[in-house]
C-alpha cells in the first residue's frame, strides 16, 4: 500500500486550516498530483500545498499568513488555461478559487452583475438569460472555465470579432494583493476617473494578486442569427473569403475556421455533415436586429462563394446552429482522436496575413515530421495551431516545443503578437524578448512591482528573468529613448 505523504510545512498547514477548514487544504502528494498542469500539459510541477478559500476575508488571512513567513503562491481557477499559466514555480502554495463560485448580485437595469472568481463563464450567462441578456466573452472552455482565468488570460472566444475580449466587460475588481491588503479597483460606473487600474489587473496572469470578486457588463442578447457554414477546397480560398466580408463592411458576430485535419476528427465525433475531401471550413455568424440580417448573410454568401466556396449552407434552425457552434467549441476534444497528445497554439497575424502564416505552419509541419491541424478565429486573426505529438517520445516532444516557438516567430514576424488569448504563462516567457525591447519589459516588471514588490505572486510568470531567454536580439518594436 502506497505509504501518503506530505512536505508542507505542520505549522503552517495548521494555520491555514484555522482558515478556511481542514477540508480546504491539501497537502497529500497524490492528491496535488490533480493540480500539477493545466492544458499545457508539457510541464507539469505539483504544489506542496493547495488551499482552497471560500471568501476574500479567507484569501486575505491566507496571505497574510504567507507574507510573515516569505512564502510565494500560485493562483488557480478551473485549470483550464493553455500557457501553463498556473504552474508552480518557485512558488509552493496554490490557492485554488472554485470554491468561491457565488453571483453576488445582478442589475439588470444598469447591464451590470457582479461575480466571484470561481463562477463558470456560462453560468454568467445562464443567470441572466431570461431576462434577455447575456455576458460576451465566450472561450471555447466556457462551461468549465471561470471568470478569475478569464480576467487573468484576458480570454477571448469565437464572438471577440465584435464584441472584444474579457478586459472589455470588465468594469472593476476586488483585488486581494499578495501582502493580504483587499483593494477595490474601478467599480459599477461606466466612465473613471483617473489610471485604468482594473485594466492593469487584467491579463496580468495572476502576477499581481488574487481578483476575489468582479462587475461584468451584460449584454442585451441579439434579436436574431443568421449561421452560415461555408466549405472550400482548401485553406487559401477560406482566408480569402474572411478578407472580403469584412471589407465588405459587414462585421459578423464571428468567423471561425477549420482545416480539414480539424474537420475529419470533429466529423467522427459529432457527425455535423463535413464532407470527407474538404479542405477548410468557415463558420460565419451575424447577429443583431433581425431586420436586414437576411440581406446581409445574402450578400456574405455571395462574397463567400465569390472566393471559392464549394458550397454555403445555413442554419435553418437554433439546433442547427447548436450543432454547428458544438463543432467548433469541442474542436480541441475531437482532437484526443488525432493524437495522444497536442499542444495548442496562441499567436496572432494581422488577418490579410493569415495565408502566410499558414503556409509557414504548413512548412513547420514538414520541417518538424509532426502534424499540425489549424482551428481558429480567423475574423481577428488569432490562430491556434494544435501541434500533435507523443510524450512518451521524449524526442517528438521537443520537436513539438520546438514547432511551435518557430510559428510564434513567424506571428511576430508578420507584424502580429505572441498571443491573442492564452496569455505567456511559462510557455513563452523565452519569445518575449522577440516582440519587446529590454526598456518594455523593465517597465512592465516595474508596474507589476507597484502590486507586488516581493514578487511573490505567480513568480516566473510573463517577464523573463534576466539572462533566461534565448532570443534577445532585434525586437520588433523598440521602447523611445
Amino acid at each position: 500500500m502506497e505509504v501518503q505523504t506530505d512536505t508542507a510545512d505542520p505549522a503552517l498547514r495548521a494555520e491555514l486550516e484555522a482558515i478556511v477548514g481542514a477540508d480546504g487544504v491539501v497537502s497529500r502528494r497524490s492528491e496535488l498530483k490533480v493540480y500539477e498542469c493545466d492544458g499545457w500539459t508539457i510541464e507539469k510541477s505539483a504544489p506542496d500545498l493547495l488551499v482552497m478559500p471560500q471568501s476574500t476575508q479567507q484569501v486575505s488571512a491566507i496571505l497574510k499568513a504567507l507574507w510573515r513567513r516569505g512564502i510565494a503562491f500560485v493562483p488557480r481557477g478551473a485549470g483550464t488555461g493553455l500557457s501553463g499559466g498556473c504552474l508552480p514555480l518557485a512558488a509552493p502554495v496554490m490557492i485554488c478559487t472554485s470554491r468561491m463560485n457565488r453571483i453576488v448580485s445582478i442589475d439588470v437595469a444598469n447591464r451590470r452583475i457582479q461575480v466571484q472568481p470561481g463562477v463558470v463563464n456560462l453560468h454568467v450567462t445562464d443567470a441572466v438569460r431570461r431576462q434577455g441578456y447575456y455576458y460576451a466573452p465566450d472561450p471555447s472552455s466556457q462551461s468549465a472555465c471561470t471568470i478569475g482565468g478569464n480576467i487573468a488570460e484576458n480570454s477571448g472566444g469565437p464572438h471577440t470579432l465584435k464584441y472584444g475580449v474579457t478586459t472589455n466587460h470588465v468594469l472593476g475588481v476586488e483585488l486581494v494583493l499578495p501582502d493580504g491588503e483587499v483593494v477595490e479597483l474601478g467599480g459599477p460606473a461606466e466612465e473613471k476617473l483617473g489610471y485604468d487600474l482594473a485594466g492593469a489587473v487584467v491579463g496580468s496572469e495572476g502576477t499581481v494578486g488574487i481578483v476575489t470578486s468582479a462587475v461584468l457588463r451584460l449584454m442585451r442578447a441579439p434579436q436574431s442569427y443568421r449561421t452560415m457554414l461555408a466549405l472550400f477546397d482548401n485553406v487559401d480560398a477560406a482566408t480569402r473569403a474572411v478578407s472580403r466580408i469584412i471589407a465588405a463592411g459587414i462585421v459578423p458576430g464571428a468567423i471561425e475556421m477549420m482545416d480539414g485535419l480539424i474537420m475529419g476528427a470533429v466529423e467522427a465525433a459529432f457527425h455535423v455533415g463535413f464532407p470527407p475531401d474538404a479542405g477548410a471550413a468557415l463558420i460565419v455568424e451575424l447577429d443583431g436586429l433581425a431586420a436586414g440580417l437576411d440581406d446581409h448573410a445574402a450578400r456574405a454568401a455571395e462574397l463567400v462563394r465569390a472566393a471559392g466556396a464549394s458550397s454555403v449552407r445555413m442554419a435553418h434552425d437554433e439546433a442547427e446552429r447548436q450543432l454547428l457552434w458544438k463543432a467548433r467549441k469541442r474542436a480541441f476534444g475531437a482532437v484526443g482522436r488525432l493524437a495522444s497528445n497536442y499542444a495548442t497554439q496562441d499567436g496572432v497575424v494581422p488577418r490579410t496575413r493569415l495565408p502566410d502564416i499558414l503556409r509557414e505552419i504548413t512548412a513547420v509541419a514538414a520541417r518538424y515530421r509532426l502534424r499540425i491541424g489549424n482551428v481558429f478565429h480567423a475574423g481577428d486573426g488569432n490562430i491556434h495551431p494544435i501541434i500533435l505529438y507523443e510524450e512518451r517520445d521524449p524526442d517528438e516532444t521537443r520537436r513539438a516545443i520546438e514547432a511551435g516557438r518557430e510559428i510564434l516567430k513567424a506571428c511576430v514576424a508578420m507584424g502580429g503578437s505572441l498571443t491573442g488569448e492564452h496569455g505567456i504563462g511559462v510557455e513563452k516567457l523565452q519569445e518575449m524578448p522577440l516582440l519587446f525591447s529590454p526598456d518594455d519589459l523593465r517597465v512592465m516588471a516595474e508596474l507589476r512591482a507597484v502590486f507586488d514588490p516581493m514578487n511573490r505572486s505567480n513568480p516566473g510568470k510573463v517577464l523573463p528573468q534576466p539572462g533566461s531567454c534565448v532570443e534577445v536580439a532585434a525586437p520588433r518594436r523598440q521602447a523611445p529613448l
